[in-house]
């Protein structure tokens, strides 16, 4: 089969499946190479309620060679840069197989979503938070979702819930006469989420902070 009636193919077969919570077009007519996908947040998960876009490149050697995918959706995910949109999945690198699909490398997205794989990161500051506290980052993946997957998206964004950072920490240093953007560069920088009675990691930010003056 054809490079061209393999991508009409599986275009046709993901508009006939009507179950499936996944959309595969092209962006022009006139261009086989390059489409967007979307899927729904799976269920249970920070990204429920969540909509996310990929855009999707193929290479005139498909399907012997892997689609070249990556989020336009912003997501905060382990495995996926939080700021290129850049993906770490192996079916999308050498695990690839002309077997597989458009709509398979798709579902195994929205299958990341909920087994995400911090020992392989794309993006080590996600995974670190990820590892060290589950929690937090749920909550701020949850907030991601709202800010940027969710039709009713946040216009305000919170720039401290958004990194993941304790809003108290942010007000301690704010207090202290420092720009609000500078400390959250700051804290992002040295990957510190919260800052409690910690004389030395407390002076460690403030010397960062005075150099940023």
């Amino acid at each position: 089969m054809s490079r061209i009636k393999r991508i009409l193919k599986e275009l046709d077969d993901v508009q006939k499946d009507t179950q499936a919570s996944i959309t595969l077009k092209l962006i022009s007519e006139d261009d086989l190479s390059h489409l967007t996908g979307t899927f729904l947040g799976p269920p249970d998960t920070p990204y429920e309620g969540g909509k996310f876009v990929v855009d999707i490149k193929i290479p005139n050697e498909y399907p012997f060679k892997p689609p070249i995918m990556k989020f336009d959706t912003k997501v905060y995910h382990p495995n996926i840069s939080s700021v290129t949109g850049a993906i770490c999945l192996d079916i999308l690198k050498d695990a690839w197989t002309p077997i597989l699909t458009l709509k398979s490398s798709l579902i195994s997205l929205q299958s990341l979503f909920q087994s995400p794989e911090p020992n392989d990161p794309q993006d080590a500051e996600v995974a670190k938070h990820y590892i060290s506290d589950r929690d937090g980052f749920n909550k701020t993946a949850k907030y991601w979702t709202q800010t940027y997957a969710s039709d009713a998206s946040t216009k305000d964004v919170n720039d401290a819930q958004l990194y993941g950072i304790d809003e108290s920490t942010v007000s301690n240093f704010e207090n202290m006469g420092f720009p609000r953007d500078k400390v959250i560069e700051v804290l992002r920088r040295l990957g510190l989420k919260k800052v409690e009675s910690e004389p030395r990691t407390e002076n460690k930010v403030i010397e960062e902070l005075l150099k940023e003056n």
